[in-house]
């Protein structure tokens, strides 16, 4: 005759194993593709996929702070002029984040297309030092900017 103690200890094993035996559903006697059929295996209708909604996108809002000028409204062309290859180049949609950086700072530049189909120019500057602390945008422009 089991003990006193192991009496909850048998409850708890027995809802554990009556967890994870099967629900008695039919197994599956072949593999169907759940794309092609109209409803999900729980008998659930599926729900349409909805059409992307294509809108232009929105107008690049321009950052406009002293000592941006010359950087702000430029091109790539004209950033690698004044920076030399940025670090990083990364596209992400229409819009375009180029990465300076030298010992003073890292500069990140976001362009954006003012109307659609538009070649990219700079609309927003981000500064900072290695650490990730913030630097005055304009003095790490020049910082970085080739003589």
């Amino acid at each position: 005759m089991p003990s006193l103690r192991a009496i909850p200890l048998v409850l708890a094993l027995a809802a554990v194993v009556s967890a994870c035996s099967s629900t008695g559903s039919k197994p599956r006697t072949g593999t169907t593709d759940p794309r092609k059929s109209p409803t999900l295996r729980e008998g659930k209708p599926r729900q349409p996929v909805r059409t992307p909604v294509k809108r232009p996108p929105p107008v690049a809002q321009v950052q406009q702070l002293p000592g941006l000028e010359g950087v702000i409204g430029s091109t790539v062309a004209t950033l690698n002029r004044q920076f030399g290859t940025p670090r990083l180049d990364v596209w992400e949609g229409d819009a375009r984040k180029l990465q300076f950086s030298g010992t003073a700072c890292i500069l990140d530049v976001y362009l954006y297309p003012r109307a659609g189909g538009a070649e990219p120019q700079a609309t927003y500057v981000d500064a900072r030092r290695s650490d990730g602390r913030d630097v005055d945008r304009a003095a790490c422009i020049q910082a970085l900017r080739k003589p």
